[in-house]
């Protein structure tokens, strides 16, 4: 029942990303610019990040893993699926943290320096 909740939240952010995009949200474009603005201002400390994006990495690194060719090897259909999921989870959290960021770094850009409290 877990990895099918998993999935279920994969697959609806990913809907919800895409849909985000379709109603007039940034573009392709502009979130992949975004992506080295968005790790640079996570490693800095200014962007809260930090725990999604070692979540991306992590998934990232499970899907180019020449370890996971074994399961596909061996069970076929049911290796590839979790592949699947796995870059549908991705693809959708990429899009959702990138479109948070870019409202993150406009309401960052509408503060007025000395209206900061610091």
């Amino acid at each position: 029942m877990g990895k099918t909740l998993h999935r279920r939240a994969a697959f609806l952010a990913l809907a919800r990303a895409l849909a985000v995009g379709v109603r007039g949200g940034p573009g392709l474009g502009a979130r992949v610019a975004a992506l080295p603005r968005m790790i640079l201002a996570t490693i800095r400390g200014r962007y809260d990040g930090g725990l999604r994006l070692a979540l991306m990495t992590a998934a990232t690194a499970y899907i180019v893993s020449p370890v996971d060719l074994l399961p596909e090897l061996g069970l076929a259909l049911l290796g590839l699926a979790d592949d699947a999921v796995m870059v549908t989870w991705l693809a959708g959290s990429v899009l959702a943290e990138t479109e948070r960021f870019l409202e993150w770094e406009a309401r960052q850009a509408s503060v007025v320096p000395g209206e900061m409290a610091g």
